[in-house]
């Protein structure tokens, strides 16, 4: 196999990830929860979370070791981003305008669109954004 042949990138799709939290069914809740989503039924080991897009997160329990702390970005409708923010409000959770976190009750205005990061129960740092990154 040669890796230097082209592939065809619309044939190359994201279908799921696996979160490792240390409470699968608190941490699946929570997103689905502040994105305004719903948790599947589990899958074997997994707790599934549905973005909609034919991608799910698939939360698993990780207990023997601490968890690394990762990155998730979802990208949510403009009219959708005033409910995101209002529900983290509401539980209590504080929103930044950057990922270090140092902008707290913020939000950011990049490549024209809206956007925030909080963390997760388990202290993944997650974003919410209404317009993706400009890419060259």
């Amino acid at each position: 196999m040669s890796y230097d042949q082209p592939y065809p990138h619309a044939a190359v799709q994201l279908n799921h990830t696996a979160v490792y939290a240390s409470d699968r069914y608190l941490s699946a809740e929570f997103i689905a929860a502040i994105l305004g989503l719903k948790v599947s039924a589990p899958f074997g080991p997994f707790l599934p979370v549905d973005l909609g897009n034919g991608v799910t997160l698939d939360y698993l329990e990780k207990r023997d070791e601490p968890i690394q702390s990762q990155h998730y970005a979802f990208l949510v409708p403009d009219e959708q981003f005033d409910a995101v923010i209002a529900r983290l409000e509401v539980v209590g959770v504080t929103y930044y305008a950057d990922p270090g976190h140092t902008d707290s009750g913020r939000v950011n205005d990049l490549f024209g669109g809206r956007g925030a990061y909080f963390d997760d129960p388990d202290g993944h740092n997650m974003e919410v954004m209404t317009r993706p990154y400009a890419r060259p």
